[in-house]
């Protein structure tokens, strides 16, 4: 997967615990890929380390990229590194944008953030007042002092408008439902974004008003538990499609671990089944698909692909396009 080089342009507290981050175009006056409000790009933090962030902020500066990071007690290494260890003037690499949570054409949108979810749709509210759509934000904290963007947020918009609930004034997702869930239209979609048990909330929530399934767009900043069939872990063998290889795959194992070990080349990025650098064709066999990168559609389709770095098989030989 190619790479850029950035530089760690400037670091900012945006609300308590959150650390926006500036990365600038190495080379002078160069200009970085373009990109749309939802997109995300992975940096590679240190070696080993490589996590994914979404773009933040308006997309119109082709020469720096934002984000903005919580600080995470459970952090797996990227949000610590990214608090207590980078700098400004650090150089990292980074992929050019992907995105899996693209604005779809609407007359109206509603857009539904807890916590640092904030950061897709603060851009997709600065994209549709550009596009001159209708939208509405509702922004979910706990704390007053924990709000990002609060400055952006809370001036006037031509498009749209924004509405801040905070738990600490009994205004918590569980005890208040926007307005806009309860009420479905023609020609409206609702993007979701925050942690796995709220965005789930949600998005029952509207479809119990009489959402469309089909309206309700989320994403994760973690990967979905997914129920696992009983048996699913047992082991299986793993094929390459180009040169009749084989190998087993213990339960304790995922396939992209067992590739490596043999020295077969595979890109890897997330290893959380988010991002989908390592989607692989499949040849023959039975996935047990566990990431949360494609659609039910697209793992039901013909043309089947898996994510070495999390799902397995449920056949006792998966064939890999490889």
């Amino acid at each position: 997967m190619q790479q850029l080089s950035v530089i760690v342009e400037s670091l900012c507290l945006q609300g308590s615990g959150n650390l926006a981050v500036s990365l600038m175009a190495e080379a002078p006056n160069s200009e970085l890929p373009l990109w749309e409000a939802g997109a995300h790009i992975d940096i590679q933090l240190a070696p080993g380390l490589t996590r994914q962030y979404s773009l933040t902020g308006s997309n119109r500066d082709r020469h720096r990229y934002h984000i903005c990071v919580a600080f995470d007690t459970a952090s797996r290494g990227g949000s610590r590194f990214v608090h207590q260890q980078l700098r400004p003037g650090d150089r990292l690499l980074i992929s050019p944008p992907r995105n899996l949570f693209a604005l779809q054409p609407a007359k109206r949108v509603v857009l539904i953030a807890a916590g640092i979810g904030i950061t897709p749709l603060y851009a997709m509210a600065l994209q549709l007042e550009q596009q001159g759509v209708a939208f509405t934000l509702h922004y979910y904290c706990r704390q007053a002092h924990q709000v990002a963007y609060l400055s952006a947020l809370s001036t006037p918009w031509q498009q749209g408008e924004c509405h801040l609930w905070l738990s600490e004034q009994g205004n918590s997702p569980r005890q208040h439902i926007a307005c806009d869930l309860t009420q479905p239209a023609p020609d409206t979609l609702i993007y979701l974004c925050g942690p796995e048990g709220f965005m789930q909330q949600q998005r029952e929530c509207a479809i119990a008003y009489g959402w469309p399934a089909e309206a309700v767009f989320t994403e994760a900043f973690k990967p979905a538990s997914t129920p696992h069939q009983a048996g699913a872990d047992e082991s299986f063998m793993v094929t390459l499609a180009s040169t009749g290889q084989q190998w087993p795959v213990a339960p304790t194992q995922t396939i992209a671990q067992v590739l490596l070990e043999q020295g077969v080349a595979i890109p890897l990025s997330c290893e959380m089944g988010m991002c989908g650098a390592c989607l692989t064709g499949v040849v023959a066999g039975e996935v047990d698909h566990r990431d949360t990168v494609q659609s039910e559609q697209e793992k039901c389709g013909p043309s089947q692909q898996v994510a070495l770095c999390c799902s397995r098989s449920r056949s006792e030989v998966l064939v890999l396009d490889l």
